[in-house]
């Protein structure tokens, strides 16, 4: 089953109290690709480089069968985040956000790519977001993240975007700040009531729940040696999530709880190096012995 990602393509530069890299891969929907196509084999990303971005890292992307036909390059500067996480590194501090060719970024899908199965929409302007879904016809699922910024400076057209997707993909502060309940249960049903009919939050260290009308599943995060780098956790999660669901073809509620456990084993081991290092050398055999152990630590 098709499953596109749209998002930005970002180079990043950043510092944790592990080591520090340098015009290092990253960007939403390189983190989500990465993850979905350790499960998924048609993946397609449509975003936009600057004619600075190198085009070894456009080919690193389609070697592990991710489609890049969607990625558009531009004349100008590519988006580049720079942050540093320090302590328990719950939360980065931004540095510096050059948004570069990523600013004017209005995604025109190409006509091969216009009728995907799965949409993952990464955390972009809503009206962007809006726009891809009417270019992208009627998806089986359509997931969406969005960030504290939009929610406060983009809420209305944000509210209109939530109310057309099937799932939403937040933490647990941007949960309360879009739904002005204090307590995550409450939260999380009015969240459901805005549209969706899937809800998933993510808690860093404190693992991820699923939420729709026919009630909650929680999975633990898992227990990783050593945390060298969270940057695209987040990212990676979401695209474990979706790309099992594509994988599968289904969206029934086992196969959304199913779809918890691999996203909470890709973004397991986007943290264990530093950028996409470690999710490059990931594998259907290690990523199976993650989810039975997730499930074991869920059993009765």
């Amino acid at each position: 089953m098709s499953l596109l990602i749209v998002g930005s393509v970002a180079y990043d530069t950043y510092s944790t109290p592990f080591g520090r890299v340098k015009e290092a891969m990253g960007g939403a929907a390189v983190h989500a690709a990465l993850a979905a196509s350790r499960l998924a084999r048609a993946v397609s990303v449509v975003g936009v480089v600057g004619s600075d971005y190198r085009q070894a890292d456009l080919a690193l992307l389609a070697r592990q069968g991710i489609d890049i036909s969607g990625i558009e390059r531009a004349q100008g500067r590519s988006f580049r985040w720079a942050g540093r996480y320090e302590g328990d590194m719950a939360q980065a501090q931004t540095l510096k956000t050059e948004l570069g060719v990523f600013g004017s970024f209005n995604p025109a899908l190409p006509r091969a790519l216009a009728r995907p199965r799965f949409l993952f929409l990464a955390n972009i302007h809503p009206a962007v977001q809006g726009a891809v879904l009417r270019q992208a016809g009627k998806p089986a699922f359509t997931l969406l993240d969005t960030m504290n910024y939009w929610i406060a400076s983009q809420k209305p057209a944000l509210l209109k975007v939530i109310r057309a997707v099937d799932g939403l993909i937040v933490n647990d502060q941007e949960l309360r700040q879009l739904t002005g309940a204090g307590t995550l249960a409450v939260a999380a049903k009015k969240a459901l009531a805005l549209g969706p009919k899937v809800l998933i939050l993510k808690r860093g260290e404190h693992g991820a729940s699923l939420h729709t009308r026919k009630g909650s599943f929680f999975v633990p995060a898992y227990p990783v040696a050593k945390v060298l780098d969270p940057t695209g956790a987040g990212d990676s999660f979401a695209g474990g999530f979706i790309g099992h669901l594509a994988r599968v073809g289904s969206t029934q509620e086992r196969r959304l709880r199913e779809a918890m456990l691999y996203g909470t084993a890709m973004a397991s081991f986007n943290v264990e190096d530093f950028s996409v290092k470690r999710v490059l050398k990931t594998r259907g055999p290690a990523i199976e012995a993650r989810v039975r152990a997730l499930k074991a630590m869920i059993a009765l």
